[in-house]
């Protein structure tokens, strides 16, 4: 690689005692594109990296055949001279449950305050970052590309530009339709319970069976969308008939994206990069979710952002990345 790499540790204070009993100690990475070392008192744009559900930081070294892995696709970008020079940060949010929505909630932890209280100022001390908004972007797929939309919207005073690759989004189409599933596979294979689903899940091999993630996702998502104060998790259905429980429900619509937008215009507005895509054929139909914030930004007078769908599935996109890290890099980088 021409740029390099550090693996670094954070003890968070943040996450001490968390709900799950998931490490408080949690590595990142840190990227330092060619001539960081050399350049002397230079200072450099930041663009963090989020993961989708059930990714873990290491995974990121995952390598598919005839491709690059993902630090390799941030190294090629950095090094060929076509992308202003930045420094890439690769966050860890992973929880027993699979992931964290990047969210702070009594189910899981605090992994919003996390990211944009703890990471954040622990790179700034670290690296010649621009420690300023104006300079800082996020990105990510799926749970990642949901994290990147909502953080920015909720923390614009950490974060000014965004970009989601096929981001969680639009609730009803994206998840709703999976209950039914979901219900059915809890009767069937674990005598309805959630706890036996656990149980044989950490006994392994994990998710053998690959319908088996619309339980995982389904009870991750209410850990973070819909957990009680005391971090009791409330599923939005009957795990028996799959009616839908409408007040469990509410709570979930009130952490979408789509309606988050029409909450946090100012917000929005005041992003100096927003980036979204999504592919045509995403099994998840995240490419509806995407069309759906694509109107609220243009109902909150967003006027200069990107937005493609492209001919793919919701699997195998890291190609991805560095059209969006490219796009952040230009915007993000001084005038």
């Amino acid at each position: 690689m021409a740029g390099r790499v550090d693996e670094l540790e954070l003890e968070s204070r943040l996450l001490q005692g968390n709900p799950l009993g998931d490490p408080h100690r949690r590595p990142v990475w840190v990227y330092t594109p060619p001539g960081y070392d050399a350049a002397g008192p230079k200072r450099y744009p930041s663009l963090y990296l989020i993961q989708g559900l059930t990714g873990q930081i290491d995974m990121w070294n995952n390598r598919m055949p005839f491709r690059p892995t993902v630090p390799e696709l941030v190294d090629q970008l950095l090094s060929d001279g076509s992308t202003p020079p930045a420094v890439v940060v690769f966050v860890d949010a992973w929880t027993r449950y699979g992931g964290s929505q990047f969210l702070d909630s009594p189910g899981t932890g605090r992994y919003l305050s996390y990211l944009c209280d703890e990471v954040v100022p622990f790179v700034d001390a670290r690296y010649r970052t621009l420690p300023d908004r104006a300079h800082r972007g996020l990105t990510g797929k799926s749970s990642g590309g949901y994290g990147a939309m909502v953080v920015p919207m909720l923390r614009p005073d950490v974060f000014g530009g965004l970009a989601t690759h096929a981001g969680d989004a639009l609730f009803e189409t994206c998840y709703l339709p999976a209950f039914r599933e979901s219900v059915r596979l809890l009767r069937d294979r674990y005598q309805g319970s959630y706890e036996l689903f656990w149980k044989r899940l950490y006994e392994g091999p994990a998710l053998a069976k690959p319908d088996e993630g619309a339980l995982l996702n389904d009870w991750c998502m209410a850990a973070c969308y819909s957990a009680d104060p005391d971090g009791t998790v409330r599923l939005p259905y009957d795990p028996t008939t799959g009616e839908l429980l409408p007040e469990v429900w509410a709570r979930w619509l009130e952490w979408d994206p789509v309606r988050l937008a029409k909450k946090h215009g100012e917000a929005l507005r005041s992003m100096r990069a927003v980036y979204v895509d999504a592919g045509k054929s995403d099994e998840f139909f995240l490419d509806l979710g995407a069309l759906a914030f694509k109107r609220e930004l243009e109902a909150a007078g967003v006027k200069d952002f990107f937005f493609e769908l492209f001919d793919a599935t919701h699997r195998a996109i890291e190609y991805r990345y560095p059209l969006a890290l490219k796009y952040l890099a230009e915007r993000l980088s001084p005038v």
